[in-house]
């Protein structure tokens, strides 16, 4: 009995300690990104005021979306799809996608009261950029502990 309870509350302590891990390495390249798209925007500490919580509300609100476009993929079974149901899903689909770009507009209306255009314009190049050199980090890393005994 006492051994059951040993493996338990090592199971729920390692649970615990790797979404932990996961909550720490997702904080850890937020605060990089913050650090990379400020520096390479060259944002003022005023336009970083404001424009953080734009942006901010933005991903969180086209997370959401694509969460819910995801849910509702998920739960589909395609093998035994109706055509009534690919209708309903289409029309949740350009629903996602009006969102989408009617949050985009307003995202963007938003900047560009905070920022410049060009700024505005660079921004989705930077995002690329921090993308692109955070997945080399990944396959480097991924690399490196495949290689170790």
């Amino acid at each position: 009995m006492k051994q059951l309870l040993l493996i338990l509350i090592s199971l729920a302590f390692g649970v615990n300690t790797f979404a932990q891990d996961r909550m720490d390495r997702n904080d850890k390249i937020k605060a990089l990104k913050v650090a990379y798209i400020t520096d390479e925007l060259d944002l003022t500490k005023a336009e970083a005021e404001k424009f953080w919580p734009i942006y901010n509300t933005f991903e969180e609100q086209m997370h959401d979306l694509r969460k819910q476009s995801f849910e509702d993929r998920k739960q589909l079974d395609f093998d035994n799809l109706t055509e009534a149901q690919a209708q309903e899903l289409i029309q949740k689909f350009k629903l996602s996608n009006s969102k989408k770009n009617e949050l985009y507009n307003k995202y963007v209306s938003d900047l560009q009261k905070v920022i410049s255009s060009k700024k505005i314009v660079m921004l989705k190049k930077v995002e690329d950029d921090f993308k692109r050199k955070m997945f080399e980090e990944f396959k480097k890393r991924r690399h490196e502990k495949k290689d170790r005994p």
